[in-house]
Parts: C-alpha cells; sequence; structure tokens
C-alpha cells in the first residue's frame, strides 16, 4: 500500500467561509508562509472569482519563495449555456496564474436540476468543458466532486459518470466530497473503495463535520484508497467546519505511519495551530487532539503518578513529537508528586525530602488559602517557584499607575490608564486608553515596557475571567482573576487575587509579562 498522502488545505478557502473569520491579504501570506514552512503538499488559497482580496492576494504572493506548496486556484466548472472561454468565473481562475487548479463540479442530480436549472447531459459538459479549458492551459486540475457521497447514493451511476467525465477531461486527481457533512463512516468507506477500484488517477477526500464524523470519515476513505485529503487547520469552515488536519496529520503520520508532512517538521505542528488561531482571531481549542493545551494534562494523583513512572500509561504519545508539551495540573487531587515535578523542571537535584520542596509546598497552602488556584495559572505558580528557588529576575519596577473609569460611557474607550515604571532606574511613563479600566491597564503597561522589551509588542491578552470567592461579602469579596496570553506561538496563564479587581487584574497581568520575558532570556 502506498504511504504518501497529500495533504491539501482549504484554511484560506474554506476556512474563511466559517462564521467570524475573515482573513485579511496579510493575514493570508503569512499563513501560506508558514504553512509551506510545515511541509504541507497543497493550499487552496481563495476564489479569485469571488471578490477582489483573493484577486490581491495571487497577485501579491507570487513575491513568496515557496518551496513545498502547491498554490490552488479554487472555482466553479463554466455556467450553464455559455462557451467555457466567455465564463468570467474562468477567466478570473486563469488570472490568478497557479500551476494548479481545483474545480467543483456538480455530482448529485438534485443539485443540477434543482441548483443548477439544467440538464443532467449539460452538467457532463460542464465538467468535462471547463476542465479540458484548464488542461489545455498547461494546469495541474484538480475535480472537487461536490456531494459525491450523497449523489452516489442517490443514483451512483450518474455520480460515476461525472467523474467519468472529469477523467475524459485530463483531470489529474478526483475529489470525492461529503459537502453536507451527513455521512457516516462506513458508508465513506465502501463507496470510497468503489471509487478506487474503477479509477487509475488519485483519489482525494474533503469531509464536513455536520455529524462530528469529519476527521473518521477521512481516516476511512484513505483506508479505502483515497491518498489526497483535504480539510482545514483547527477545522475551520462553514457551519459545524471542516474536517480538521490538525487530527488528521498526526492520525495518518503518527499512529498509521503515512507519510504527509516531514518528520522533522512534525515538532512545529502545534505552534502552527495556534498561530494560525491567532491570525484568525479565534480562541484556540485547548480540548483538540494533539494541538490542544489539555491534549496531555494530567490532574488525577493517579494519572500523574503512573505518568511519572511511565508516560505509555496515560498519553497515546510523546506530546514532544507534535511540539506538544506535558502538563500537571496543580490542584487538591494532583499530590505531592505533581508539585515536585514541576519544581524539579527548575531545579532537578531537590526530592521530596529537600527543605526547598517543603518550603515551596507550604507557599502553596499559604496562596492557596488566600484564593489562589495554580490548576488554570501554572505559570504564576513556575514563577512561585523560582522566587523561593532563587531563580526568579525582575524585569521591571511599578512606580505607580492610575486608572480612570468613564461613565457613563459614550465614547469608543471607556477608561484609561495611566502607569510609572521603571527598568535599570530608567523610568518610563505611558498613558492608554481600552475597552475597560483592565483592558486600558493592559495596554498602558505593555507601551511603557515595549521601549526596553520590544518582543511584547506580539503579545497579547487572549482570555479575562473574574471569580468572586466569597459571595457572602457581597462588593468587599475577594476575586480570583484568570488571565490568559499568548504571542502567537506560545498561550500560558496567570493569577492574581485580592479584594479590589483592579489589584487581582494587575497582579495576573504582571505575572503574565513576566513569564513571558523569564522564557525569552532563556532562549
Amino acid at each position: 500500500m502506498e504511504k504518501k498522502v497529500y495533504v491539501y488545505d482549504s484554511t484560506l478557502r474554506d476556512g474563511a467561509q466559517a462564521e467570524g473569520i475573515s482573513f485579511s491579504v496579510e493575514d493570508k501570506l503569512k499563513i501560506v508562509s508558514r504553512l509551506d514552512r510545515l511541509g504541507v503538499n497543497y493550499i487552496e488559497a481563495g476564489n479569485p472569482g469571488s471578490n477582489p482580496k483573493d484577486l490581491e492576494f495571487f497577485s501579491r504572493v507570487k513575491q513568496l519563495n515557496l518551496e513545498n506548496i502547491k498554490l490552488t486556484a479554487f472555482g466553479s466548472t463554466r455556467r450553464v449555456g455559455i462557451n467555457v472561454e466567455e465564463d468570467n468565473n474562468v477567466q478570473s481562475i486563469l488570472k490568478a496564474d497557479t500551476d494548479t487548479v481545483a474545480i467543483f463540479g456538480k455530482s448529485w442530480g438534485l443539485h443540477v436540476k434543482d441548483i443548477l436549472k439544467t440538464t443532467l447531459e449539460e452538467n457532463l459538459n460542464m465538467i468535462r468543458d471547463t476542465i479540458q479549458f484548464f488542461k489545455q492551459k498547461g494546469k495541474e486540475v484538480i475535480f472537487d466532486a461536490e456531494h459525491f457521497f450523497d449523489g452516489y447514493k442517490g443514483d451512483a451511476a450518474y455520480a460515476i459518470e461525472t467523474l467519468q467525465v472529469a477523467v475524459e477531461g485530463g483531470a489529474d486527481s478526483l475529489v470525492l466530497c461529503d459537502t453536507n457533512g451527513g455521512c457516516f463512516p462506513l458508508e465513506v468507506y465502501e463507496i470510497t473503495k468503489d471509487v478506487c477500484s474503477k479509477f487509475d488517477i488519485p483519489i482525494g477526500i474533503h469531509c464536513h463535520n455536520d455529524t462530528g464524523m469529519a476527521v473518521a470519515n477521512s481516516i476511512v476513505a484513505i483506508e479505502a484508497g483515497a491518498r489526497q485529503v483535504q480539510g482545514t487547520f483547527n477545522g475551520y469552515g462553514e457551519r459545524c467546519g471542516n474536517a480538521n488536519l490538525c487530527t488528521i496529520i498526526p492520525n495518518l503520520q503518527i499512529k498509521m505511519g503515512m507519510d504527509c508532512i516531514p518528520v522533522d517538521k512534525m515538532r512545529n505542528f502545534t505552534s502552527a495551530a495556534r498561530f494560525i488561531s491567532e491570525l484568525a482571531n479565534v480562541a484556540h481549542d485547548e480540548r483538540a487532539p494533539y494541538v490542544g493545551n489539555s491534549s496531555f494534562a494530567h490532574k488525577g494523583g493517579m494519572h500523574i503518578d503512573g505518568v511519572n513512572k511511565n508516560p505509555q500509561t496515560f498519553e497515546h504519545i510523546n506530546p514532544e513529537l507534535v511540539g506538544n508539551e506535558r502538563r500537571f495540573l496543580m490542584s487538591e487531587v494532583a499530590g505531592r508528586a505533581t508539585i515536585l515535578s514541576r519544581i524539579n523542571e527548575l531545579d532537578p537535584t531537590l526530592t521530596k525530602s529537600s527543605t526547598q520542596t517543603q518550603q515551596i509546598i507550604d507557599k502553596l497552602k499559604e496562596l492557596e488559602h488566600q484564593g489562589y488556584q495554580f490548576e488554570g495559572a501554572e505559570s504564576s505558580f513556575e514563577l512561585v517557584i523560582r522566587k523561593e528557588l532563587g531563580k526568579y529576575k525582575s524585569f521591571f519596577d511599578l512606580e505607580h499607575f492610575k486608572v480612570i473609569v468613564n461613565e457613563p460611557s459614550s465614547e469608543e474607550f471607556s477608561s484609561s490608564a495611566l502607569i510609572k515604571v521603571s527598568v535599570n532606574s530608567e523610568e518610563e511613563v505611558t498613558a492608554a486608553e481600552g475597552d475597560g479600566p483592565v483592558n486600558a491597564l493592559d495596554k498602558a503597561l505593555r507601551k511603557a515596557l515595549e521601549r526596553f522589551y520590544p518582543q511584547l509588542q506580539k503579545m497579547r491578552l487572549t482570555d479575562f475571567k473574574v471569580r468572586v470567592l466569597d459571595s457572602k461579602t457581597a462588593t468587599a469579596a475577594k476575586v480570583r482573576v484568570l488571565i490568559e496570553s499568548s504571542d502567537g506561538e506560545d498561550v500560558w496563564n496567570t493569577i492574581g487575587v485580592s479584594t479590589d479587581i483592579i489589584e487581582a487584574s494587575w497582579k495576573a497581568l504582571v505575572d503574565s509579562i513576566e513569564y513571558k520575558l523569564q522564557k525569552d532570556s532563556e532562549k
């Protein structure tokens, strides 16, 4: 069995159709470069006939020195009743000037009759004519058989005929699309196997996730003989999304021994997924297999003890294979061994009986009594350990800050913050406006420090949570603030506790920046 599977990414076309996602041209260029470095084979970068932004992208992308990716322009077959040369969409695809084009056409009679409002025969002509036109222009042509599985279940002979005329037109590969996302794995397996037995050119699979089966359907299609897999990073896509390449690629490569991307690139996999989440301006799915922050996070004491003794007991792969990392969550069920494992990351010589170990445990208990809870704020806990071990470096000192809230708010920014910090005895005073006091404080602090630490320009606050610890004391209650931050590569969580929500937020903000600077200083 051939081991090579060609990865076809549609994040910038199908993924951009997801609710709440809109990539700028700059975003697209950055994602293309990142996926090229990762070793993805094809990237479907847009439909040049649908909007001016995609036309601009195809013009500018030529300036990139892409090494691995086959850039692909996407579009439909010619329209009903006109010559292919006269079709504006076809001409737009041609203007994109890519070596590879993906042409989609109808394989379901229902769509031909009810959507295209034409005959089954004319639909076949549209497929053949369009593919033949692009082959005559010297293009590699991928035919996407839209709604293929529904079409096959309705009229298998006609669905197969749409593939046959695509081959007659010169198609280099055929992609079977579960466009409605309603098929189940056994259906996909049997139908794909039948198609693979009838054609000698490569077969691909394109699944949507409307039944939660997109990844499973893609995997079984490969088992049935397909050798191109289409999907999007992080599963972005219309309705419930597309097949998630962040799950499919590791499953195929690590679990099934298939060749998807270069082995040495797999260690960049998690960071690439997070990078795309950042550009999409969508919170990364922390429970996603392989690339989520919780993918290799252990909380229960028995689980942690097992992983410490033998990681295979509770981990299906080594997280380093996909560029992720093992995490032991600080909680009431974690146990002493968990705390020691975190300590040993900074000082491997300490043991359970070491005086410093006990001091850290005592400090942890003291902080928990104050309301700190480090399960979701491991970065703050690392800073606690560093301080107790004398491995903590302060990168700046706060002189003072002032936050002003404008109420009632009728302006774009409801709050402003003034802050004065010193770095190596050099003072900096800045101010910033924000959508709320914490946002203003966050902006002012990073603005004050960016002159000394330019890398903070890439950092941003991605999540902010507040929990009241004792509601019985009403407005005098102590609050716990959890902040998630990211620099586009990594994500980390910090915590602050106080009866003053601004002070609690400040503590979490300071920890977030200190953690980032500490890690950067050790690279």
